[in-house]
């Protein structure tokens, strides 16, 4: 069960927000050694001050958080644009309100223990979702800083993205800045594999029509 939450309805997932500020701590920080700001077993960034929106993957027997991801308009503070602009060919910018930038992509490692599908029915749950929203919000593409390993899930989920510029290693890991483009035919070509052929979103009542 995916859930979109946003400043109109965050209050409403408070508990949840916190326990995805935990879970990224324990993927980026312990698990893949990443130089983020943990505080008190939580992740938090400064992008998460800019009214971003959080897709949040639920189970829906137990409620427990499995997987989130954070998508931010690119018209004002993202991290390609802040912090990575190093991966942005010369003179260019990626800035329009038909643009959202989507960053922190997460699953509960605890998943691994339950066999690879249950990690790609959350990956596909959370990739569908970023899809829809686009789509719902009027988006022509999505566009993600990522490292090696977070590509070869995309490649693997059907859901490629276009490189920008050259890959820098930035830290330990190989750093990539990509385009998604939104469209019915990019979610159809995730879910089909997968078996799903309905929405993943559980419900949607605030998200503004970027293209309005």
């Amino acid at each position: 069960m995916l859930y979109v939450v946003e400043s109109k309805n965050r209050a409403k997932f408070n508990a949840l927000i916190d326990e995805m500020h935990v879970l990224r701590a324990r993927v980026f920080h312990e698990r893949l050694q990443w130089d983020v700001n943990v505080f008190n077993g939580r992740e938090v960034d400064v992008f998460d001050e800019a009214d971003p929106l959080y897709l949040l993957s639920v189970n829906p027997q137990t409620g427990k958080l499995e997987g989130a991801v954070r998508l931010l308009a690119t018209t004002g503070p993202n991290m390609l644009r802040d912090v990575f602009s190093v991966l942005l060919p010369d003179g260019l910018v990626v800035e329009s309100p038909l643009i959202w930038e989507s960053s922190r992509f997460c699953i509960d490692p605890d998943l691994a223990g339950s066999g690879a599908s249950r990690i790609n029915r959350v990956t596909t749950e959370l990739l569908c979702g970023l899809v829809e929203v686009g789509l719902i919000a009027g988006l022509t593409h999505i566009v993600s800083v990522f490292d090696a390993r977070m590509a070869r899930i995309f490649r693997s989920s059907n859901c490629p993205a276009d490189t920008i510029g050259k890959p820098v290693r930035i830290g330990r890991v190989m750093t990539y800045a990509g385009l998604f483009e939104i469209s019915q035919d990019l979610w159809n070509d995730i879910a089909s594999p997968a078996g799903m052929n309905f929405p993943v979103i559980a419900e949607v009542q605030h998200l503004p029509n970027a293209a309005a």
